[in-house]
């Protein structure tokens, strides 16, 4: 189980996750901050400081575990407290809240396109012919071992930021997509129920306790992979086709 360790994929990987997690929570409580809820504020919720998020099961446990013995991949952070009932009236509670839960998501796609355009300008100045950068950036972005990546002969400090820059594109691709389920704690669930009818509601909340039960058999049987993959395939076909215009091949 652990034979095929790669100590240098793991550190890459678990650095790009603790930062990924940090810009979605702080982005939560920013955004209820700037609704009037302090609450995540005053707790000290509005930092990228990792230790201010982790979850010792989430953060820590799972996807360390994850990453040494290749089982599924799951990690998460600390929920951001919030309290509905500051928010400003500007909007109606419930559309407040869908805007808070809304904004973990919004961060990582954002982070996922600026990551991917410092990886296209890097791939630019790193490598030394022109019809190897299309090649370069694939293998960068879609290699499993950071070790993989050293037959580019790039040198060890162009490699690993690579390595580090395609795992946080993945990275954050991947929190945005499993953020926008609608299910149990994910914030796909707050931003559907700000928009649901309200004859809906009562259904919909009874419905959300088990979802979490749900969600982690659908990640532990490799069945959310069914669910995510058309998306991230779409997703995937238009990084190439920008990669092909900005990239030679």
């Amino acid at each position: 189980m652990f034979d095929n360790i790669s100590i240098p994929t793991i550190l890459v990987s678990y650095v790009a996750l603790l930062f990924s997690l940090s810009v979605h929570e702080a982005s939560h409580a920013s955004m209820a901050y700037w609704l009037e809820d302090d609450t995540a504020a005053r707790l000290g919720r509005m930092t990228l400081n990792p230790l201010a998020h982790m979850d010792l099961l989430g953060t820590f446990v799972f996807p360390l575990m994850g990453l040494a013995t290749g089982f599924p991949f799951i990690g998460w952070a600390k929920p951001v407290p919030v309290d509905p009932r500051k928010l400003t009236r500007r909007f109606s509670q419930r559309g407040g809240y869908a805007l808070v839960a809304s904004a973990g998501p919004i961060s990582n796609l954002i982070q996922a396109v600026v990551f991917l355009g410092i990886m296209f300008l890097v791939v630019k100045a790193v490598v030394p012919a022109p019809e190897l950068e299309y090649p370069v950036f694939v293998r960068s972005l879609l290699a499993m071992r950071v070790e993989s990546l050293q037959v580019l002969q790039l040198g060890t400090t162009a490699t690993l930021f690579l390595a580090l820059l395609g795992r946080l594109v993945l990275i954050n691709l991947g929190l945005a997509l499993f953020n926008l389920l609608p299910m149990g704690p994910l914030d796909g669930a707050g931003i559907l129920r700000g928009f649901l009818p309200w004859r809906w509601l009562p259904k919909f909340d009874r419905a959300q306790p088990w979802m979490g039960g749900i969600l982690i058999v659908l990640a532990l049987t490799g069945l959310l992979g069914y669910v995510l993959g058309p998306v991230f395939g779409l997703l995937f076909y238009g990084i190439e086709l920008v990669a092909r215009l900005v990239l030679r091949f």
